[in-house]
């Protein structure tokens, strides 16, 4: 969905959203934490969630799925 960019701000809000809503529904398991901090704002977690955005469009996709669980 990020890659879509579909949206000319909140790609990744909607992006964030539909895997909660995903994992919780479909999968039944518990939504991500997303870092536990606000992503639209210049903060750390920003910083490291935009680096494993940018590994995720190469194909590594463990540094997200490891950030949106912590």
């Amino acid at each position: 969905l990020v890659s879509i960019h579909c949206f000319p701000n909140g790609n990744g809000r909607h992006s964030r959203l539909m895997a909660d809503i995903i994992i919780s529904k479909v999968f039944e398991q518990r939504v991500f934490s997303w870092g536990g901090d606000n992503l639209s704002c210049e903060t750390n977690a920003r910083e490291i969630y935009l680096k494993a955005i940018k590994l995720a469009d190469k194909g590594n996709y463990s540094a997200l799925i490891k950030f949106s669980r912590t």
